[in-house]
């Protein structure tokens, strides 16, 4: 967290660290250069009343600006198809509508990172970023995997469609069972925030939904968990693909 006006300033100008939001307590010409500058960023900007500046940073000399860092940089959608197809890999990707839990977040690239996902996608406002809470809740996955911010979700689900990914939209109400789709191709992968879930104009963009088949009288699991049920079993899909492959 960086606070006061020299300081933010230069952070905006250097571009040497990702900055996921800034705080002003205004809008008005002596903060005008630090807005200009974070929103041709594409950094959210949120107008805080001064008793938020003084519980951030309780004694020190906020001058009514914060700037929160990301604990490592961003990847482009790009990137993130080119590692897969660098690994000549069908991509696995994973797409977080709206997770606002910083733990949970850090559960789910550690769980991305383990099934050997390509990618996680979050949007870039109302949602966790990067923190260094999200890293320790990762467990060091964070510096392994990719993570890539967007402005628009339902937008990133098209343009992943047009590049051949099959979106799914992992949610309660669904009658197909994960076990039942295909999981081995060009997946992505559609988790909703904590308690709203997928929201319904990201959810109309997926291309088919699936649930995970419950027993008990609970009829969903925390985002993380989901992820975790989910992502194996596309891990287990694949292994079973790739050995059949090789006895053929």
């Amino acid at each position: 967290m960086l606070y006061g006006l020299h300081a933010v300033r230069e952070a905006l100008r250097a571009e040497a660290r990702p900055l996921q939001r800034l705080l002003v307590i205004r809008m008005d010409k002596q903060f005008g250069d630090l807005v200009h500058m974070a929103r041709a960023r594409h950094i959210p900007i949120h107008v805080q009343p001064l008793a938020s500046f003084d519980r951030l940073v309780p004694g020190g000399n906020h001058q009514g600006v914060i700037a929160y860092a990301a604990a490592k940089e961003y990847a482009s959608e790009e990137a993130i198809l080119a590692k897969a197809a660098q690994k000549q890999e069908a991509p696995l990707l994973v797409i977080l509508d709206g997770v606002e839990d910083p733990h949970n977040l850090g559960a789910v690239l550690r769980t991305a990172e383990g099934a050997g996902a390509h990618g996680v996608f979050i949007p870039e406002r109302r949602a966790a970023g990067l923190t260094s809470v999200v890293a320790k809740a990762s467990a060091g996955a964070i510096d392994h995997i990719p993570v890539a911010r967007v402005i628009n979700t339902s937008r990133l689900l098209e343009t992943l469609k047009e590049a051949g990914v099959w979106i799914y939209g992992v949610e309660p109400t669904a009658t197909k069972l994960i076990t039942e789709v295909d999981l081995t191709g060009p997946v992505g992968l559609v988790f909703g925030g904590e308690g709203k879930g997928i929201r319904p104009g990201v959810l109309q963009h997926c291309d088919e939904r699936i649930r995970i088949p419950m027993k008990g009288q609970v009829q969903s699991l925390n985002v993380s968990a989901s992820a975790a049920v989910t992502l194996f079993e596309a891990v287990r899909q694949r292994n079973l693909s790739s050995a059949t492959g090789s006895k053929s």
